[in-house]
């Protein structure tokens, strides 16, 4: 379980065949669990103030690997007591978005990404979505074109790789776990799509 929040940016070392070798400030264990650009890792081996996570062929194909060279965000996994900001991560990436326009907006950026048409159901306005493990908020959606509008502001894209992204970069996209649950309970709506999100809040607020 991750919240969002990139520790720091992690150095790209090798990537050789399925074995990411990464440096870094923090230093995991060899088991240890760790979110690389949003997907959640094994560590298979600690080296000279290195360590390495397997990517699976399988991974491989899931995952926006342009992105997995030079640095890359890290996150360890959550521990019981921790400090708990951004919204519950589990790492596990649904599919992959692309950057379809940026547009500048006063003092932040606006970034419009689409993604496949069978997850933008799950992609609510003013809820939060992760983006190569960062955790942000979803300003508004537009389900015709499957794409949804994040506003980044200066901090975040300095310190991301939100200064790399052009128009067409590929990302690991994470949808909220909530939605995808509260989406699966109401079996009505996967068959003729009438309830919309704000019936789903209005249902919330009673509890």
């Amino acid at each position: 379980m991750f919240t969002g929040l990139i520790r720091e940016m992690a150095k790209v070392q090798e990537f050789s065949g399925t074995t990411l070798t990464l440096k870094a400030k923090y230093l995991p264990k060899v088991g240890d669990s760790i979110a690389i650009n949003g997907a959640c890792l094994t560590v298979i081996k600690i080296s000279n103030n290195t360590f390495s996570v397997e990517l699976s062929p399988e991974s491989q194909k899931v995952l926006a690997i342009e992105n997995y060279k030079n640095e890359v965000h890290m996150e360890p996994a959550m521990m019981m007591g921790d400090r708990f900001e951004g919204h519950i991560v589990q790492g596990h990436v649904d599919c992959i978005g692309t950057i379809s326009s940026i547009i500048q907006n006063g003092n932040s950026t606006d970034f419009f990404i689409q993604i496949p048409a069978q997850f933008i159901k799950y992609v609510i306005p003013k809820g939060s979505i992760t983006i190569d493990g960062v955790s942000l908020t979803i300003n508004d959606v537009d389900k015709k074109k499957s794409q949804f509008r994040l506003t980044i502001i200066p901090h975040t894209i300095k310190n991301t790789l939100f200064k790399n992204y052009k128009i067409n970069s590929q990302l690991n996209i994470e949808t909220d776990m909530f939605a995808r649950y509260v989406y699966n309970l109401f079996p009505s709506v996967q068959k003729d799509d009438k309830l919309s999100w704000n019936d789903v809040d209005k249902a919330m607020a009673n509890y």
